[in-house]
């Protein structure tokens, strides 16, 4: 019986199918389709660049092994990826790539017009060349655990928080989502997990991301034909931060994909961390099986921070910038900014500025007239002069008279 590039094929897959986990088998090999057998050499088909080389990263071992079961120790593997051509003529053309499996291993140029080439890998971050894929983790340093203070009002979230960093995808809190209003920290947070995360495995990949970022991706990468790289591109990732996801509300097509990126990272126990303004079961315009999913880890809600919190992240701030402050000044600062830990940081912040650019001393009424540009109606001292101010004002009277 004459071998034909089906029949070789399927004899491959059945052996590698017998040596991998079926989400990779499911996920890397059943998209490929054999396209030629000529001599030794099988000719498959893939579905992207992106793809061919994950095989050849990850799987070319294998490959090898089943390719010369089948055709012996001279056995070739070459790649066919079928590209849309955006010059001009509309018709796809295939860019053939070679495999590590042939001997001798060399430098290859590929055989394609050079202007329907894209010199880049075609993943959301635009990382030049295939060969050497470095992932930027997109991670603030300077937000970490060290000055992320505890208190009741985020004490479930950050302990949290720490369990997964010290064993990303090992917890129950896979998704970990953490919720609340503005300011409150989510951000910083998400942040500091990974950061933690990278300083205790630095060989794990780690990406931080808004969801807006995320979206856009995804629209450019459905205008450019190259779905399937952004898809491959956010499997690699082992902890993948989602900052803001209820922006993907109404985004059918993005809550699509991201469904499935999030299947395949939480089967292969990958850690997802997401924040959001609400809780899940505030979410609006979020596909159901989405939500779902949600709730299968632990949803961390960010309180207001009490007064002693308050206290204590004013001086935190003070001690990490060398300035000393009377009490009186911070107790006033934190009795009157309640809401919002982003207002808090923002008024002590101008009070040092204040003290350090304009040579003023800080006092209670340096303190009073910051704080009101970040609160509104903030309680006034009640005094005869205020009395006398505001009457006078009200019917036009000179104070002195």
């Amino acid at each position: 019986m004459n071998k034909t590039a089906q029949s070789v094929w399927d004899n491959c897959l059945s052996f590698i199918k017998d040596n991998i986990q079926d989400q990779a088998y499911k996920t890397w090999f059943e998209p490929i389709k054999s396209v030629e057998l000529t001599d030794n050499a099988l000719y498959i088909q893939v579905p992207s660049k992106f793809f061919y080389e994950w095989l050849e990263e990850h799987y070319v071992k294998l490959l090898k092994v089943a390719l010369t079961k089948e055709l012996g120790k001279n056995a070739k593997l070459l790649y066919k990826i079928k590209m849309e051509n955006t010059y001009g003529n509309k018709q796809p053309f295939t860019e053939q790539l070679p495999s590590a499996n042939r001997s001798p291993m060399k430098p290859q140029n590929v055989d394609a017009p050079l202007k329907n080439l894209d010199p880049e890998l075609k993943n959301p971050f635009v990382i030049p060349g295939i060969r050497n894929l470095k992932i930027e983790s997109q991670l603030n340093a300077n937000y970490s655990f060290d000055n992320f203070l505890e208190g009741d009002s985020n004490r479930l979230a950050r302990s949290a928080g720490m369990a997964v960093a010290n064993k990303p995808g090992g917890t129950s809190f896979n998704p970990l989502l953490i919720f609340g209003g503005v300011g409150l920290g989510k951000t910083h947070l998400a942040h500091a997990i990974g950061v933690e995360i990278k300083d205790k495995y630095p060989e794990k990949t780690v990406l931080y991301i808004s969801a807006e970022i995320f979206t856009q991706q995804y629209i450019d990468s459905v205008k450019k034909n190259n779905r399937n790289d952004f898809i491959h591109f956010y499997q690699l990732i082992d902890v993948l931060i989602i900052d803001d996801v209820q922006f993907l509300s109404g985004k059918s097509g993005t809550q699509d994909v991201f469904f499935h990126i999030f299947n395949y990272l939480h089967q292969n126990g990958k850690q997802v961390i997401l924040t959001s303004d609400k809780a899940p079961v505030d979410m609006q315009d979020i596909e159901q099986r989405l939500l779902s999913r949600f709730k299968w880890g632990l949803s961390a809600e960010l309180h207001q921070p009490d007064y002693e919190t308050r206290i204590s992240i004013l001086k935190n701030i003070l001690y990490r910038d060398g300035v000393e402050m009377p009490d009186e000044i911070i107790e006033y600062v934190a009795r009157n900014i309640k809401s919002n830990v982003r207002e808090l940081e923002g008024a002590i912040i101008s009070l040092i500025a204040q003290s350090s650019f304009n040579k003023k001393e800080v006092t209670i009424e340096l303190a009073k007239s910051v704080v009101e540009k970040f609160v509104k109606n903030v309680k006034r001292e009640i005094s005869i002069d205020y009395i006398q101010k505001i009457v006078s004002d009200y019917f036009q009277l000179d104070v002195e008279t």
